[in-house]
C-alpha cells in the first residue's frame, strides 16, 4: 500500500493493526503515525523479526486488512 495512503487512513487502520500485532502498544502506534519505516521497526522490536520478515509482514498487512474489511 502506498505509504501516504496508509498514513492518511491511519486512524481507521490502527484498530486493525492492534488486532494483527497485539504486542505493539497504543503509544507506539501513536508515535508511528502510519509511517512504514517505524512500523517495520516496531515489528522487529516486538516480535524479533528480521528486517526482511518485518517488511514482508508489513507489505502483506494492508491487503489482508482490506480483504477482511470487505467481508
Amino acid at each position: 500500500m502506498n505509504q501516504d495512503i496508509l498514513a492518511g487512513k491511519w486512524k481507521e487502520m490502527k484498530g486493525r493493526v492492534k488486532e494483527q500485532w497485539g504486542k505493539i502498544t497504543d503509544d507506539e502506534l501513536d508515535r508511528a503515525e502510519g509511517k512504514a519505516e517505524q512500523l517495520v521497526g516496531l515489528l522487529q522490536q516486538r516480535y524479533g523479526y528480521s528486517k526482511e520478515k518485518a517488511q514482508k509482514e508489513y507489505d502483506r498487512f494492508p491487503r489482508n486488512s482490506e480483504t477482511e474489511a470487505r467481508r
